[in-house]
């Protein structure tokens, strides 16, 4: 604290009582006494305070309600609440009414000392909170979210109206789809956006451990259960759950499961005592839930309740608009993350990920990008940086399998830029987004000729 000076407000501090807080603060904070609770109001309302220490008496409502204005004013500055005595109710009053805390006389440096500490610290965690919400806000940005392509727009158009309900959801789709992201859209743009937000996916815990984490177990309910814990149905409490791979949870947590969704209680492994909450399930799951229904391996009542609302997402290679403004997005974040600098693509290379078919939908385009990224030194990714196993070469030219190297997919991709170019090396290197040099020696490596070459004649 001694590197930062912080600006102190405090009202109705006598001057026999001013020796302490001087004397605890002084040293990095500038201090303002005042005692008339007009001119009081009138410091607030110029200046912003880290700190406000308000002095009350039991027999003064008058020093209570500046505590609610000052409250309602300020409401991101802690306010310490200082008084002659230490009754429980005064205490209770004056954190009901938002005081950070309280300090009873004799106001001694230390105690004054360790109490503002905290509250610089809460402040600051507070407004690393709002800073992160407000960045989630963002990135959960119904209008921020790419959807060039009009079946991904349907889509959106039905997740905002589904946002503002409390309705259960069931997202649908190939691996990759996005929908665990969806899933944070819908929560932060709802109701219950102020409230948890806890996601689970159902498929990377051992299925003897899945209903302990769901719900929650009693210590001693089993083998190392030392001690009581809350599971993530109560952690979510007043907010939102996300159950991924909801299809892959066994017969007898279905049961379970549908019991929270129908009577919102449950017990905790090994407890009796039932328990309550207000949750609102997001379900999603890549799997065929009703051809499970008839192999009798998901509960058929418990996909009509994870149904209600049902969003099927489409796959990448389905939402072609989309691929080129999604790459350039995964490419930010991509290079933000790694502190590079890279402005965008070759067209050859962008040529390659506009015609791949993409199977691993856009888990599989990020990677790619994320890994081009790290193998490209220029400001452009160039073709040699992006590297997937299969893909559909520029229009026109004929599907390369997937048991070819990736060197045959380069070289067919060179010959394809010299032939557009009428075999001007020069020209050939700028349509790939390479350098004359680079290109000459891909050239000599794959062993490319042609007649009117000065060197093959």
């Amino acid at each position: 604290m001694k590197n930062q000076r912080y600006s102190v407000l405090a009202y109705e501090w006598l001057p026999d009582s001013r020796q302490g807080i001087t004397e605890a603060l002084s040293e990095f904070s500038d201090i303002t006494f005042h005692n008339d609770p007009k001119s009081f109001e009138r410091e607030i309302n110029k200046k912003q305070h880290d700190i406000i220490f308000i002095n009350v008496r039991q027999d003064n409502n008058s020093s209570f309600r500046l505590l609610e204005q000052t409250r309602e004013k300020t409401p991101h500055t802690p306010i310490i609440v200082t008084s002659a005595t230490e009754k429980a109710e005064l205490i209770v009053k004056a954190i009901k009414l938002g005081a950070y805390d309280f300090i009873a006389k004799p106001f001694s440096p230390p105690r004054i000392q360790l109490v503002v500490q905290k509250a610089i610290k809460y402040r600051t965690l507070q407004n690393e909170i709002d800073y992160l919400r407000r960045k989630q806000d963002i990135v959960y940005d119904f209008d921020s979210i790419v959807a060039e392509s009009p079946s991904f727009k349907k889509v959106i158009v039905s997740l905002k109206k589904f946002a503002s309900t409390d309705s259960t959801i069931l997202i649908t789709g190939d691996t990759g789809t996005g929908k665990s992201f969806l899933s944070g859209s819908i929560h932060y743009n709802s109701p219950r956006r102020e409230n948890p937000f806890i996601k689970i996916n159902c498929a990377n815990i051992p299925e003897a451990l899945l209903e302990s984490e769901l719900f929650g177990h009693e210590k001693g309910s089993f083998t190392g259960a030392d001690k009581q814990r809350i599971g993530r149905f109560e952690q979510a409490n007043g907010g939102t759950i996300f159950l991924d791979e909801i299809g892959e949870i066994s017969m007898e947590i279905q049961t379970k499961l549908l019991r929270v969704l129908e009577e919102k209680s449950f017990e905790r492994v090994g407890g009796n005592k039932t328990i309550r909450v207000d949750v609102r399930v997001i379900a999603a799951t890549n799997r065929d839930l009703a051809r499970q229904i008839r192999e009798g391996k998901f509960r058929e009542d418990l996909y009509y309740r994870i149904n209600v609302l049902p969003i099927q997402l489409p796959p990448l290679k389905e939402r072609p608009l989309c691929i080129e403004p999604l790459a350039m997005r995964l490419l930010d974040k991509a290079c933000t993350s790694m502190k590079k600098h890279i402005k965008g693509f070759s067209p050859g290379a962008l040529a390659i990920i506009k015609n791949y078919h993409w199977p691993g939908n856009i888990r599989q385009l990020a990677n790619t990008i994320e890994r081009a990224v790290i193998l490209e030194d220029s400001d452009t990714i160039n073709v040699e940086a992006i590297q997937i196993p299969d893909f559909h070469n520029l229009p026109g030219t004929s599907r390369v399998t997937v048991c070819e190297p990736l060197e045959t997919h380069e070289k067919e991709l060179i010959l394809k830029a010299l032939e557009e170019n009428l075999w001007v090396q020069k020209n050939a290197a700028k349509r790939l987004g390479i350098s004359p040099r680079a290109l000459n020696y891909k050239i000599n490596k794959f062993g490319i000729t042609h007649p009117n070459w000065r060197r093959n004649k």
